[in-house]
């Protein structure tokens, strides 16, 4: 049994693609490029804004067009973040049941940590013990440091904790802190993809991850 999950926030708590894209597509058009369409979002997400950026303005754009793109897409976002979002079915009962057994949730994710908690507080309300969202001075995951500053400050050990999420990047943070990692195949990635980055179990239902927290699947 788990005492402990921590979560990916976009792709395995919250669709939160179309939103993500509209964000993206109004920083393009508004820099004369062409959008792109969302399913290529899915593939441009999961390491940050920053990089996000730098995925959707052509090769070797200058840092003040970065800028000046994160900018756009900021301003946007901060409007629109839950304008398409939503929770995943099952989700929210997957979130109850493990706050009704007692187990400390948290949410650790490379995007923004204000537009990270705004989401959480919105459609989770407080079943959600913690949220880890990106701020300056910490490295974006797969770098354990968000994870390890959570461990800390939960009081955590980390055989106590599995870590879900639906993308390589987050099998790979998993690996680099020591967890076992749950990759979801309702997100924004493929089954081959979690598989390749060592995801010890696989889930294509919510319900599946309460199994694995209360033992009857390890």
């Amino acid at each position: 049994m788990f005492r402990y999950v921590f979560f990916d926030l976009d792709g395995t708590l919250l669709n939160t693609i179309e939103d993500l894209a509209d964000a993206g597509n109004y920083a393009l058009a508004k820099l004369g490029f062409k959008p792109y369409p969302v399913e290529r979002y899915k593939y441009f997400v999961g390491n940050g804004i920053p990089k996000l950026i730098e995925r959707i303005l052509p090769e070797k754009s200058t840092a003040e067009l970065r800028e000046k793109a994160h900018e756009l897409f900021s301003e946007y976002y901060g409007k629109h973040s839950e304008d398409k979002t939503r929770p995943y079915p099952g989700i929210c009962e997957l979130i109850a049941k493990l706050k009704e057994n007692s187990i400390t949730t948290a949410v650790i994710t490379n995007k923004d940590h204000v537009f990270s908690a705004e989401l959480i507080k919105r459609y989770f309300g407080d079943m959600i013990n913690a949220v880890y969202g990106s701020v300056p001075g910490i490295p974006h995951k797969p770098d354990p440091q968000i994870v390890n500053k959570a461990l800390s400050e939960l009081g955590a050990d980390r055989e106590d904790v599995l870590y879900v999420g639906d993308s390589g990047v987050d099998m790979q943070t998993a690996n680099n802190a020591g967890l076992v990692s749950c990759g979801v195949l309702w997100g924004f990635r493929k089954k081959e993809e979690l598989t390749e980055n060592g995801a010890h179990f696989i889930c294509s239902e919510p319900d599946e991850i309460a199994d694995i927290v209360f033992g009857s699947m390890v």
